[in-house]
């Protein structure tokens, strides 16, 4: 199979930055309406998708009760949002606290004005590109968008005045602010090749090949980093229900939290759409239906291309999550911080040099030859560097070990070096497992007034 194989049809170059900005008001407006509709449905459908699927998969029935085949169920559940009682704890800070489900939800729609869904089009007997708008900077609208989102979480938490509030709110910060970081370096790659961070102009830049096959390694740190982006599962830290109950919206009801849920699903259809306009050629057909088809690439049918790729990433979405277990946190920011982003500068350098050797006129028999050698040098070392490592870290425990049976002194029958390496063992901190009640025997407890001795717990 050929680098081409998923090629698009070279006939349509598709829009330029040149031809945005000439829209007519009632034609922009009519463009904001299509996109915020769309993204609602969107919304409602993949709540509905998400239950179905994930109900067969766990062998249970999914919604079938509102509707046809349910299919009216998500209707339904923001209809009963919004009927809910509001309810706003005492003693939280009111402002921020009604501002940060607004924080949240409103970036999400504004990421997705940068995305194209198709080429030019007559609307009315005007042309116009099947796009809201471009930027030259577009792609890094998305991100600061998504940044911004993380204040909403982060501020719903502080202002709720709960610890499992507040312990969700940092954990969104540390996981967006590390994911976020991986996610930038893996479009790097992606602007190099094509020279340009408008959206269109990276569309147009895949007539030949699409980016997947050629920057697969960027591909694939941007979907890991796509599920930490979206706190879900397996990267719902924020939201771990059987840790803090929800998260930064344990205290939100009614339509609050509805807004909280909206953008979790517009980031959800916002971060699919990207993928496709980064990676997989945005509106453009595969190749099976652009080489046998000469018009699938002209007028209206790329929108329908372009609704299947980010519904099949939204589908890959939901099979993760029904799927996979929820990861421990510090295996989740051990990701980020020591795989992900170490790989993907590795990978940016490696491919400006790649860009480095053709310009400088070198074939590509010539460069592939030497980033194979770069590659097989960079594996040895690293596995040289694991087994050095790994065999002073087993005699650094060895020696530990022999000097605590040595010294001999134990507490509760567990010894103290021992119990204080159980406390974090491998970097995980968990409750000492040494407490006196834990062997049975009567421990104390201390009351304002006087100190008591209880029983065996």
């Amino acid at each position: 199979m050929s680098l081409t194989a998923l090629a698009a049809a070279p006939a349509e170059t598709g829009p330029t930055l040149e031809d945005f900005g000439k829209d007519p008001w009632w034609l922009i407006l009519g463009k904001v309406l299509a996109i915020f509709v769309f993204l609602v449905l969107t919304v409602l459908l993949s709540m509905w998708v998400e239950r179905r699927i994930i109900g067969r998969m766990q062998l249970r029935v999914g919604p079938n009760r509102a509707g046809p085949f349910g299919l009216l169920q998500g209707l339904a559940d923001g209809i009963k949002l919004a009927l809910k009682e509001d309810i706003v704890p005492r003693g939280v800070d009111k402002v921020v606290f009604v501002l940060a489900p607004i924080v949240s939800a409103a970036p999400a729609f504004i990421a997705f004005s940068i995305i194209p869904f198709g080429p030019e089009v007559s609307v009315f007997g005007h042309h116009t590109p099947l796009q809201g708008t471009d930027l030259p900077v577009a792609v890094l609208l998305v991100l600061a968008m998504a940044s911004m989102g993380a204040y909403g979480v982060v501020l719903a938490g502080w202002s709720s005045m709960s610890p499992y509030s507040l312990l969700g709110g940092l954990r969104s910060s540390a996981q967006i602010i590390s994911y976020e970081i991986a996610m930038s370096l893996s479009f790097v790659a992606v602007f190099l090749f094509a020279g340009t961070m408008s959206t269109s102009e990276i569309v147009a830049a895949q007539t030949d090949t699409w980016y997947v096959v050629l920057l697969f390694p960027s591909f694939a740190v941007y979907v890991i980093t796509m599920m930490g982006e979206s706190n879900r599962i397996p990267f719902d830290l924020p939201e771990g229900e059987g840790e803090i109950v929800g998260g930064f919206h344990t205290e939100y009801s009614s339509l609050k939290f509805a807004m909280f849920f909206l953008a979790e699903y517009i980031n959800l259809a916002t971060l699919s759409a990207l993928c496709t306009t980064l990676f997989l050629g945005g509106w453009r057909a595969p190749a099976p239906i652009s080489t046998v088809w000469a018009g699938a690439n002209q007028g209206w049918w790329p929108v329908l291309w372009f609704l299947v790729k980010v519904w099949l990433f939204i589908f890959f979405f939901i099979w993760l999550r029904g799927s996979l277990p929820r990861v421990r946190y510090d295996q989740l920011m051990k990701l980020g911080w020591k795989v992900l982003m170490p790989f993907s500068l590795g990978w940016i350098v490696l491919v400006a040099a790649i860009q480095a050797f053709k310009n400088e006129g070198y074939e590509v028999r010539q460069i592939m030859l030497i980033v194979a050698v770069v590659a097989a040098v960079v594996l040895v070392a690293t596995i040289l560097w694991e087994m050095v490592r790994g065999g002073s870290a087993e005699k650094a425990a060895a020696a530990e070990s022999a000097s605590e049976s040595a010294s001999g002194i134990v507490t509760g029958g567990v010894g103290k070096g021992a119990a204080a390496k159980d406390a974090a063992a491998g970097g995980f901190p968990v409750p000492p497992m040494d407490a006196p009640h834990y062997h049975g025997k009567p421990g104390k407890t201390r009351t304002p007034s006087k100190e008591v001795t209880s029983g065996t717990h």
